[in-house]
C-alpha cells in the first residue's frame, strides 16, 4: 500500500467503510438511537473521514498481519523488526510528521495507530512509538535540517530503527541526575566522547541510530546526541538485550553502554538545552500511550464478553447472566469510553497548540491506571483459564503493568498533577 493512501479513500468508501476481526465490528455508520457497546459514548462521531479512513487502516493491517503471530513472539520473547519496514509501508511511522515521506496527519488520527496496535500488543505499540514519538520526533523537532534529511526519509519506511536513551539504572524517575556525559574529544577538533549507561531502552539492541541524552562535563547541561552505530568504533558502543521480561515480551528492550564513543558535534541537536527536549518528546509518546492502552482494553473488553457469552456454568447459563459479570463489563466499557473522549479532547488542543504538559500526565496517568485495573478485573471472568495464554487477557495485564510505569510512573504524574494544582513542587 502507498504511503499517501490515507489521502484516496472517496467519500463513498468511507461512508460503506467496516472492518470486523472476532467481536468487534467497526463502522462509519450506525444507528444514532441504538446503543454499540464497543463506541459507548459514540466517540466515532468526533472524528473526520480521513481518521476514520486511516483507523480502518491500521485496523486492518494489525488484526491481519499482527495478531497472528502475536502469541509465538510473546512466548519466543522475539520481536521481528520487518515489523516496521511493513508500518513504513502504510505511513504508520512519524505519521503526524510533516514531510521526509510522511504521512502529515493529526494528533488524534496518529493515536488512533497506536489505539490499533495496542489492541494486539502493547509491545508492538512500544516499539512503534519509540520510532516515531521519541526517535523519528526528536530528530524532527530539534535536528538539524542536515540531521532531519539524513535520517527521517528512511526512519518513515522502517529502513533505520531509532531508540531514545534517557532512562539511566541510577536514575529512572529524576532524570536531571543523570551521570552519562559528554566531554571534548582532547585529540579529535569536533568531536565528543560520550560515556555512561543507559537502561530500559526499546529496540536498542537493533537500532540504528540512538538518541543519547548527556551532560556536557564542561558545562552540565543536558544536550541530545545522535549515536551512529555504523560510525561507533568497536568496543565504544554495546547494546545488550535485556532478557526474561514479564511484560511486552513481543518488542526488544535492551541498554546502551557507551565507553568514550567518539560522536562528531554535527550530530548533537544544535539548539536544545536541558530536559526541555526529552520531556517534549516523552509528552508526545505519553499521548499515543493514553489512547493506546484504550485499544488493549478495548480487546480485554470484546474477549470477555465474547467468553462471558460462550462459557456455560450453574445450569447451563452463560456467564454473562451473572450480575457480577455484567459489573465488571460496564465498569470496563466505561473506563474505555470516558479515556477515549478525553484522549480525543487533548489531542485535539494539541494540535491548536493549547494542551498544558499537565493534561498529558492526567490522560496518561488516568487511562493506564484503568486499563490495568479493568484487565486485571476482566481476568477474574475467565476463571483458571486466564492462565492460558491462549485466552490473551493475561499477557495484557502484563504488558499494561509496564505502560503504567514507563515514561512516567503514575505516581510521578500524580505529582505533576498536584504542583499544578497547588503550586507546590512535591518531588523533593
Amino acid at each position: 500500500m502507498s504511503r499517501v493512501l490515507f489521502k484516496r479513500f472517496p467519500q463513498r468508501v468511507l461512508l460503506r467503510a467496516q472492518f470486523t476481526h472476532g467481536a468487534r465490528s467497526y463502522a462509519s455508520t450506525s444507528p444514532a438511537s441504538q446503543f454499540d457497546w464497543q463506541d459507548p459514548l459514540g466517540s466515532k462521531n468526533l472524528l473526520t473521514e480521513e481518521e476514520l479512513a486511516i483507523s480502518e487502516t491500521a485496523e486492518r493491517y494489525c488484526q491481519g498481519h499482527l495478531l497472528p503471530r502475536v502469541l509465538q513472539a510473546y512466548r519466543d520473547e522475539h520481536y521481528d523488526p520487518k515489523i516496521l519496514e511493513e508500518m513504513g509501508e502504510l505511513g504508520l511511522l512519524g505519521a503526524t510528521i510533516n514531510g521526509y515521506g510522511c504521512a502529515g496527519v493529526s494528533t488524534v488520527a496518529g493515536a488512533l495507530i497506536t489505539r490499533a496496535v495496542e489492541r494486539v500488543d502493547s509491545g508492538y505499540r512500544s516499539s512503534m512509538s519509540v520510532q516515531s514519538s521519541l526517535a523519528m520526533g526528536a530528530i524532527h523537532d530539534f535536528g538539524s535540517p542536515e540531521q532531519k534529511e539524513k535520517y527521517l526519509p528512511e526512519m518513515a519506511k522502517g529502513k533505520i530503527i531509532g531508540a531514545f536513551g534517557l532512562t539511566e539504572p541510577n536514575h529512572g524517575s529524576d532524570p536531571g541526575s543523570m551521570e552519562a556525559v559528554a566531554r571534548e574529544h582532547p585529540q579529535k577538533k569536533g568531536y565528543y566522547l560520550l560515556k555512561g549507561s543507559k537502561t530500559w531502552i526499546t529496540n536498542s539492541p537493533i537500532a540504528n541510530v540512538l538518541v543519547v541524552w548527556a551532560k556536557l562535563q564542561e558545562t552540565g547541561k543536558i544536550r541530545g546526541f545522535l549515536v551512529d552505530r555504523k560510525e561507533c568504533p568497536p568496543g565504544t558502543l554495546e547494546t545488550p538485550a535485556i532478557k526474561n521480561k514479564t511484560g511486552l515480551r513481543a518488542s526488544i528492550t535492551g541498554m546502551i553502554h557507551l565507553e568514550d564513543c567518539p560522536v562528531p558535534t554535527e550530530n548533537m541537536f544544535p539548539e536544545i538545552e536541558g530536559l526541555k527536549g526529552p520531556f517534549a518528546c516523552l509528552n508526545s509518546a505519553r499521548y499515543g500511550i493514553a489512547l493506546g492502552v484504550m485499544g488493549a482494553l478495548e480487546d480485554c473488553i470484546d474477549r470477555a464478553r465474547t467468553y462471558a457469552l460462550e462459557r456455560k456454568q450453574f445450569k447451563g447459563n452463560p456467564l454473562a447472566k451473572y450480575q457480577l459479570v455484567q459489573k465488571k463489563l460496564a465498569d470496563a466499557a466505561t473506563d474505555a469510553a470516558y479515556g477515549t473522549l478525553a484522549a480525543i479532547q487533548v489531542g485535539r488542543l494539541k494540535d491548536e497548540r493549547k494542551a498544558t504538559p499537565e493534561m498529558i500526565s492526567m490522560i496518561k496517568r488516568q487511562n493506564c491506571d484503568r486499563a490495568l485495573h479493568n484487565a486485571r478485573v476482566l481476568q477474574e471472568i475467565f476463571g483458571g483459564n486466564a492462565v492460558s495464554d491462549e485466552y490473551m487477557v493475561g499477557r495484557h495485564v502484563a504488558n499494561l503493568y509496564v505502560t503504567q510505569t514507563y515514561e512516567g510512573q503514575s505516581d510521578i504524574h500524580s505529582l505533576i498533577l498536584g504542583r499544578a494544582i497547588t503550586g507546590i513542587q512535591a518531588f523533593v
